[in-house]
Formats: structure tokens, sequence, C-alpha cells
């Protein structure tokens, strides 16, 4: 099997997977999983495809992360290695559809409005 490229999203996250065969490790900008993602929700995410197709031992996977917050760049890989799956394998498709994660979210921060504080805040109205 070659290596398969990938590309996900979220908010303002781009993530670059490079899937190939392996042992399971998994390297993010040049480090492993649980010194880029410190907290085990983050971990999780990032794995969630992999665990739920049962490849957690499988595959070695790299990838190039840039943009965004944590939160951001987990939801960006896990969309990654995802479409990632469904192209080495028809089937998962089948297991990562149903639980969403073959869907871009497409939720970006709304654009803030000139004459007002924020995107929705307004300067406070006075009447007289």
């Amino acid at each position: 099997m070659e290596t398969v490229h990938k590309i996900g999203r979220r908010k303002t996250a781009v993530a670059r997977v490079y899937v190939s065969e392996g042992k399971g490790n998994m390297t993010i900008n040049g480090k492993d999983l649980p010194a880029y993602f410190t907290t085990g929700t983050l971990q999780y995410k990032a794995k969630q495809a992999l665990l739920l197709t049962d490849n957690l031992e499988s595959f070695d996977i790299t990838v190039n992360v840039y943009g965004g917050g944590v939160t951001g760049q987990a939801e960006a890989i896990r969309l990654a290695i995802s479409r990632a799956l469904c192209e080495i394998d028809a089937e998962n498709r089948s297991i990562l559809k149903p639980e969403g994660l073959l869907t871009r979210d497409p939720r970006m921060v709304e654009r803030k409005k000139f004459g007002q504080k924020k995107a929705r805040k307004k300067f406070q109205f006075s009447k007289r």
C-alpha cells in the first residue's frame, strides 16, 4: 500500500494527513500525539475514526496541521483521517458516515461589521 494523502478542515485549521502501513504511530508536526494534544478529549478526537474502524494499530499517520486552535486542529485531523480510511477501504464509509465523521463542519467565525463592537454586539444606544 502506498501513502494516502488527504486534507481536513475545521474553522481556520487545515490538516494534511499522510496514512501508510505501520504499527500505529501518529506524528503531528514532528511531535507524537500525547505531546501535541495534552488532554484526553483532544487525543480521542484525533483517534476517533481509527477506534471506530478498529485500525488503531494498522497505520502510521503523519500530520501537518496549522491555523486555528487545538480543538479545531483535532477535528480537522479527525476529518482528514476519516477521508483517508474511506479511500483505503470503502467498507469504512458505512461505519464513519452515521457517526458524522465525513461531514465538513461549515461553521466559521462571523465577521465583525463596521459601526458595531463585534459581529453581533452593538455599541451602547442612548436615546437622549
